[in-house]
């Protein structure tokens, strides 16, 4: 991760007019503190004429220090799939109640930006996931998850059937209405409302929750991270794969799908002090001291 923060990328929450505003403020104090600002192409479209330069997302990676994303933690998953691969480190900017990742409140957003333009902050390496789904010896779709990979029932509604191995084993068959390969930050989305574990983001672990199995014998394993899940589909009861609900591909009789930890970690930086037990109290109600 870059700790100098010389260009900066600003991006908005995606057809949401009312970031508008905070994002043209926000350009104009870091322009006042020397800082370069570039500005997402979406963006850039929703906020009209700005007197910054306006690129991809995929160029943004390549040129940008920092990326601060206004919106909530559905935008921050979308850029942190795409900026990925490359160099730059994240900050969320959340417009209402504070997320899991977006945890910068945009009435504070001056105060705590100029802290970390000057080095103070808590960063966070946070693993992805590197999905992909092979029939036959073809591979046929693949996609990058913050959260998770999920096989899952279609629209048919029926219970599916597939086998899961890892690093090759056999570990079961099993009926179920889907299975949840989550990586750490995913511990507290999906696989958390159906019984999954909360992992916390330091650790380099998956986590594999069955939805409403068949059987109450199967229960959620958490594995290393160097590990290579493979779900094999059996029968036709119309399942599909989804990467952070944000593609899907439909799945046939002998589909596998396969997940594993994506090489490269994205950088989540938050404010000075932040702290990962406070936020799971917070967002979660739990009983304060």
């Amino acid at each position: 991760m870059k700790t100098s923060f010389g260009t900066v990328a600003l991006i908005g929450k995606y057809k949401s007019p009312e970031v508008s505003g905070p994002l043209l403020k926000l350009a104009q104090f870091l322009e006042q503190r020397k800082v370069k600002v570039l500005i997402d192409r979406l963006t850039g479209a929703q906020i009209g004429d700005a007197p910054y330069p306006v690129l991809p997302l995929e160029e943004l990676g390549k040129q940008a220090d920092l990326a601060i994303v206004i919106g909530g933690d559905g935008t921050m998953l979308n850029i942190a799939r795409t900026l990925a691969p490359y160099d730059v480190a994240l900050v969320g900017v959340n417009q209402g109640r504070l997320g899991f990742l977006t945890d910068i409140s945009v009435d504070t957003m001056f105060d705590t930006i100029g802290a970390i333009l000057e080095g103070k902050f808590v960063a966070e390496d946070r693993m992805l996931l590197a999905g992909e789904v092979w029939s036959g010896a073809g591979k046929v779709a693949e996609g990058l998850a913050f959260n998770d990979v999920v096989v899952s029932k279609g629209a048919r509604g029926n219970m599916i059937e597939f086998e899961v191995r890892i690093d090759g084993q056999f570990i079961y068959n099993q009926r179920a209405d889907g299975l949840i390969v989550a990586s750490p930050t995913g511990s507290t989305a999906y696989a958390l409302s159906t019984g999954g574990p909360i992992v916390h983001p330091s650790l380099s672990v998956m986590a594999l929750v069955p939805v409403s199995p068949h059987t109450l014998s199967n229960r959620p394993i958490v594995i290393s991270s160097s590990c290579t899940v493979e779900i094999i589909v059996r029968g036709d009861s119309d399942p599909r794969v989804h990467f952070d609900s944000h593609s899907h591909h439909g799945l046939r009789d002998g589909d596998r799908v396969v997940a594993r930890r994506f090489p490269r970690p994205l950088s989540l930086l938050h404010p000075a002090g932040h702290s990962y037990y406070d936020m799971l109290r917070e967002k979660l109600n739990w009983n304060r001291e």
